[in-house]
């Protein structure tokens, strides 16, 4: 069964053809990294532009490159919530009238079901597993019961990981995003030399906050502007970093160890860092879980996940009508109301 998956929440406008949820046969992106990069961030409206201009050539090259036609298609997933409701609307009105047009069903995904299944396209593991979904919009911890049942047991309460880290970055006068550079600077550097705050939250003990954290870089860069003391840039982002990363590590151990799961998964943007990788592995060894993580290329949208996430929803019979829409926020265990 050949999946066509159709990615547009940010900015890569993305196409890709996956059989039987696993096996990728093309795997197309078109980003506008590059032009976000001279605003420091994502700019909305030009990342609508930009979609709206690439995304007919795209699947055409998806399905090019997986030797296909509409007629070999079974379904059309595309990538319905959340994400920038711009970008969202081109990539949802393209799959509905390609869909329509074609007589293919139409099946809604949502986005960070898709990078859960990330994992799916690059490893052997199944469901039920505890997986770590963190990206610059995310920070949550899933229960995977099943392909399509998803149960949240702890998310940030304020920013996500990614943008916190992004921010500091950028704090840091790093090149966006600043994530990745924070990452890159920080191998070998000390990160011991600052020191920063965990923060823990009331109520869900599982919950994250990562305003906090934000805020303590960026009055330690500004402290040290105005006594004129030097910083070492290196040794700052590698302390940051790993002050997120043993927030994320840490509620991720008390989940795995008082729920005793066996299986551990990481998705997201996020997953590509290095020390998160390094110190998910530690943890699992400690806790004897396994450790499922997605090939880099797969960490950041894509629309081979879409695709493979695709394909669980569409033989569990969801399917979606004319009336799909987009929508910039949704939580991940919503189960879409499918038509008649």
């Amino acid at each position: 069964m050949k999946i066509l998956g159709i990615e547009s929440s940010c900015d890569e406008t993305a196409a890709a053809v996956v059989e039987d949820g696993r096996k990728v046969l093309s795997n197309v992106i078109a980003t506008s990294l590059e032009e976000h990069k001279l605003y420091g961030g994502v700019v909305p409206e030009i990342a609508s532009r930009r979609h709206a201009e690439s995304i007919s050539g795209v699947v055409k090259e998806a399905l090019e490159q997986a030797d296909c036609t509409m007629a070999d298609i079974d379904a059309v997933a595309v990538t319905y919530a959340p994400g920038l409701i711009g970008a969202l609307l081109v990539g949802v009105n393209f799959a509905k009238g390609l869909a329509f047009a074609t007589n293919t069903p139409l099946v809604p995904v949502h986005h960070l079901r898709g990078h859960i299944a990330s994992n799916y396209i690059t490893s052997d593991v199944e469901p039920p597993f505890l997986c770590l979904v963190v990206s610059g919009g995310h920070s949550h911890i899933v229960a995977v019961n099943s392909y399509t049942d998803f149960e949240i047991i702890g998310k940030t309460r304020d920013d996500a990981a990614g943008e916190a880290l992004d921010k500091a970055g950028r704090t840091m006068g790093l090149a966006y995003p600043g994530g990745v550079s924070i990452d890159k600077i920080s191998k070998g550097a000390d990160e011991n030399a600052y020191k920063f705050p965990h923060p823990k939250v009331s109520g869900c003990p599982y919950d994250f906050s990562f305003s906090g954290l934000k805020t303590a870089v960026i009055n330690t860069v500004h402290n040290a502007n105005q006594k004129g003391e030097e910083i070492n840039t290196a040794d700052l982002a590698a302390s940051f970093q790993k002050a997120v990363v043993d927030c994320l590590i840490t509620n991720c151990q008390k989940v795995i160890k008082e729920k005793n799961y066996k299986k551990f998964v990481i998705a997201g943007g996020v997953s590509a860092n290095s020390k998160l990788r390094s110190e998910a592995e530690i943890m699992c060894r400690k806790c004897g879980a396994k450790l499922y993580l997605p090939e880099l290329k797969y960490c950041g949208d894509n629309a081979a996940m879409i695709a493979s996430q695709g394909y669980y929803e569409f033989i569990s019979g969801v399917r979606a009508g004319e009336d799909l829409n987009a929508y910039a926020t949704m939580p991940i265990d919503e189960k879409y109301k499918t038509v008649e």
